[in-house]
């Protein structure tokens, strides 16, 4: 059980990657008020939860009525990972996630009006519940056994929404320490691991579909 729920942790923080929303936090809301700030960090992490816990309750229902077996999605929902491991690695995920934050902020400015609400996207969809995290949970769920390894499965993903709640509201101190060359360390090396559990997935998938265990 401890290790199906840490399996479960690292996997959804390597995709959600809550020091990765931190900064873009901090650029989308700089010249937010505080209050503003902290109400809209709260608002798009339970916007996100209540999302992924939707498609993490009925996604393999919305599976059986779409006439999508399990494992081809496992190993639809690999191959997707191991492409978002590649972005992170080279740093396209970054990238891209920096280039959203930049275009919203300059029409905000060219067009002089307050900071916008940023709750329901960008931030809760798609940088925290985005294609990624949506079928990674629901990868998760469907290789859980039993009413207890699906609650394990939810209480992994509820903790990592937790911390990036924290992220969020400490996105301000969290990039003075760790600095953009720490933070592209750190996203490379999460990378590295999702490509490793993305690979699995794929196996997994294969191993099923044609019985080879």
């Amino acid at each position: 059980m401890i290790a199906l729920f840490l399996s479960a942790f690292v996997t959804l923080f390597v995709v959600i990657d809550p020091p990765g929303c931190a900064p873009i936090f901090a650029g989308l809301t700089r010249d937010a008020p505080a209050g503003q700030r902290r109400s809209m960090a709260i608002r798009s992490t339970l916007i996100a939860t209540v999302l992924l816990f939707l498609f993490a309750l009925v996604g393999e229902k919305l599976l059986d009525t779409l006439g999508i077996s399990l494992d081809a999605f496992r190993i639809a929902g690999g191959i997707m990972l191991f492409l978002i491991a590649l972005e992170m690695v080279f740093e396209k995920r970054t990238e891209r996630r920096e280039g959203r934050a930049d275009e919203i902020s300059r029409k905000a400015a060219e067009e002089r009006r307050p900071i916008e609400d940023i709750s329901v996207f960008p931030m809760a969809i798609p940088m925290i519940a985005g294609p990624g995290s949506i079928a990674t949970v629901m990868l998760l769920v469907s290789r859980s056994n039993g009413i207890e390894q699906t609650i394990l499965v939810l209480g992994a993903l509820l903790a990592v929404l937790a911390l990036t709640m924290a992220a969020l509201l400490a996105a301000g101190p969290i990039m003075r320490v760790l600095g953009p060359k720490l933070e592209a360390m750190i996203t490379r090396v999460l990378g590295v691991l999702l490509a490793a559990l993305a690979a699995q997935f794929v196996i997994d998938g294969i191993s099923a579909a044609f019985g080879l265990r």
